[in-house]
């Protein structure tokens, strides 16, 4: 009679997992699906299928969420003087076709941080235990569409002036929101940046989008009493609350502190970010 290995099992569980239990329903990720009860018997009820892009990005959360071990750290970040210096700017970069966004200023400077953290520019290889460090900077930004949330990428951003990320930022979110995307857009992102500030909510903590390693997520940024110490007094400043998630397989709690200091320092003054 022939015996079940301990690679046998692990194969096994490991088929399971990938499978997500067998379905691809993004239900069990290994384990029984429970049946849903009958809510008819407490009132009535209107079934509708999703979307296709709304089960692709239930399948593909389920896996995330499943497979990486995510952990997640927040900051304010004081963007009074970044917004003044938007302001003054936004006319000059319209001219050009596109729109000088909080968006579009972060995605520039994530693309600085990420050439000095190459581990959160990282893919994990988990069946041959490496770290796939990538050469080039494609930043995925969330827009929300009548279709489902979609993640269109900007490439080669280490590459580009705020300008011609503005203008690309720009273009990239029309076409998504008119459901006009070329069949490239989607495809080859190495980061993303999601920002629900235009929505609100004072905090977000994203599922990683597999198979990046790190998500920065940006909230509404809104009017505190800022205690100044040089005048001994409270002022009003504009903060604004980001939290980054990462795969701590790859990425460990000190980088993701380093990488948002370096991201306040930059944003709060951009000087910081050329030195």
């Amino acid at each position: 009679s022939s015996r079940i290995s301990y690679k046998d099992v692990v194969a096994f569980v490991k088929e399971k997992i990938d499978r997500g239990g067998g379905s691809t329903s993004g239900g069990g990720g290994g384990m029984a699906v429970k049946p849903l009860p009958n809510f008819e018997k407490f009132g009535p009820v209107v079934r509708e299928a999703q979307s296709r892009i709304g089960v692709l990005t239930a399948d593909n959360m389920h896996y995330a969420f499943n497979t990486i071990p995510h952990a997640w750290i927040s900051e304010k970040i004081d963007i009074t003087h970044l917004e003044e210096l938007r302001q003054k700017y936004k006319d000059q970069v319209k001219l050009a076709g596109g729109g000088l966004t909080t968006t579009s200023i972060i995605t520039k400077v994530v693309a600085d941080i990420l050439k000095k953290m190459p581990q959160f520019n990282s893919s994990y290889d988990i069946e041959k235990r490496e770290v796939i460090y990538k050469k080039f900077y494609n930043i995925g930004i969330a827009v929300d569409t009548p279709r489902g949330l979609l993640v269109p990428v900007i490439r080669n951003v280490d590459q580009k002036s705020l300008t011609q990320i503005s203008v690309d930022l720009t273009e990239l979110s029309t076409r998504t929101r008119d459901g006009k995307n070329k069949p490239d857009d989607l495809d080859g992102g190495t980061f993303t940046i999601s920002n629900i500030g235009g929505i609100g909510g004072t905090n977000m903590l994203s599922i990683v989008n597999w198979p990046q390693v790190a998500i920065l997520s940006v909230t509404a940024a809104t009017m505190e009493a800022v205690w100044n110490e040089s005048k001994h007094s409270f002022e009003p400043r504009l903060m604004m609350p980001v939290t980054i998630g990462w795969d701590h397989r790859v990425i460990n709690g000190a980088d993701a502190a380093r990488f948002l200091k370096t991201l306040k320092q930059t944003l709060e003054e951009p000087f910081f970010g050329w030195l």
